[in-house]
Order: structure tokens, then C-alpha cells, then sequence
């Protein structure tokens, strides 16, 4: 990275994933990637109700890590 002030994130502390779901309304017929990752819960919710309030999902990809 270019910029010194900017860290590389670490992708372990990411957890959940934020899909918007366009398939719901076909208008893709493609598997797509998460729009975003989030280190909570909460925050990737609160993203996809503001920007797809009846499409999206929020994925727990570390889910299978927990007994």
C-alpha cells in the first residue's frame, strides 16, 4: 500500500458478510461476492437494511470455526 497511515486489515478479524441478494429480484442469474465485510454483526446489518432492506443477508463465515 502506498499510503503508510493506511494498516492492511486483517481479514481474520472480519466475520461477517454482507451479500445484497440480487438474485431475489432477478436481476442476476450469477453468484456474486459479499458487498462487504464486517468485524460485527450489528454494523452489517445496519448497512444492509439501509441499502436493501428486503434483499440482503448477512453471512457468519466464520461460523463453522465454533463447536
Amino acid at each position: 500500500m502506498g499510503d503508510p497511515m493506511l494498516l492492511l486489515p486483517d481479514l481474520t478479524e472480519y466475520r461477517w458478510a454482507l451479500y445484497a441478494c440480487g438474485h431475489l429480484l432477478d436481476l442476476t442469474s450469477q453468484p456474486h461476492p459479499p458487498v462487504a465485510l464486517y468485524r460485527d454483526e450489528q454494523s452489517a446489518k445496519l448497512h444492509g437494511l439501509r441499502m436493501w432492506p428486503t434483499t440482503f443477508t448477512v453471512i457468519d463465515l466464520h461460523k463453522d470455526d465454533h463447536p
